[in-house]
């Protein structure tokens, strides 16, 4: 998982009434990465039950005994097997390997692509494009029996797992072809203090989301920065 490395920005506004999320239990597939571990500490501490896959149940016990309550470990066909909503932030040259392997256990649940497709070179970072168009279509062609969608891209990995943030105001962006797919996803993103989901469009949109973070990243090496996103007037 590639991840930009949010300033802080003025509250959001009033959001439409959202659906309940506090009793699903959320996996996080890559969760002793660093975006994944910060995904699954601020998660937890919302109230969220959340489950930390990895490849081996050792090493997830041992991410998830670091963040506390609410957080436990287990293989990935666990966590993704006893998951309700399953985020996918694993790293991109694994992207298609491990989501091939469980497409058994994500069956019929809500998966969450956060995956960003980037190369770096001495000039920086830049996009990659998938032979499907984003990793969240290509989640969505290896899943074909799953509710795939995509969010989460352009948080700061840094921020996340800073126990002395307590906000971290910005806005994330979610896609996806199944409304009451994308609406359970911004609800699960404004569990997080600050967070704000804001529909972005269907799954074939989901490439400029995902290659967007390379220029977070230009920003971020040019004011020191942890950048993030708001969207106006909505």
């Amino acid at each position: 998982m590639t991840h930009p490395d949010s300033v802080n920005a003025p509250a959001a506004a009033a959001t439409p009434e959202r659906p309940e999320v506090s009793q699903l239990v959320v996996g996080v597939l890559g969760g002793t990465g660093d975006q994944g571990r910060g995904l699954a500490y601020r998660l937890a501490a919302a109230g969220q039950q959340v489950i930390i896959g990895s490849r081996t149940a050792e090493r997830a016990e041992a991410a998830a005994a670091e963040l506390g309550a609410g957080v436990r470990g287990a293989d990935n066909a666990t966590c993704a097997r006893e998951s309700d909503i399953v985020i996918v932030a694993v790293p991109w040259d694994g992207h298609a390997d491990t989501l091939r392997a469980l497409r058994t256990e994500l069956a019929g649940k809500i998966v969450v692509d956060c995956v960003n497709p980037l190369g770096f070179d001495k000039q920086g970072a830049y996009a990659l494009k998938p032979e499907e168009g984003s990793a969240a279509e290509q989640a969505a062609a290896l899943l074909p029996d799953s509710r795939v969608t995509a969010a989460f891209h352009h948080l700061s990995a840094v921020l996340l797992q800073d126990r002395e943030i307590e906000r971290i105001d910005t806005d994330v962006l979610v896609l996806g072809d199944e409304r009451a797919a994308t609406d359970l996803v911004q609800a699960l993103a404004e569990k997080i203090p600050g967070m704000r989901g804001v529909f972005a469009g269907r799954l074939r949109n989901a490439h400029q989301v995902e290659a967007l973070v390379a220029n977070l990243i230009s920003v971020n090496r040019r004011y020191k920065a942890h950048a993030g996103l708001r969207i106006t007037d909505v």
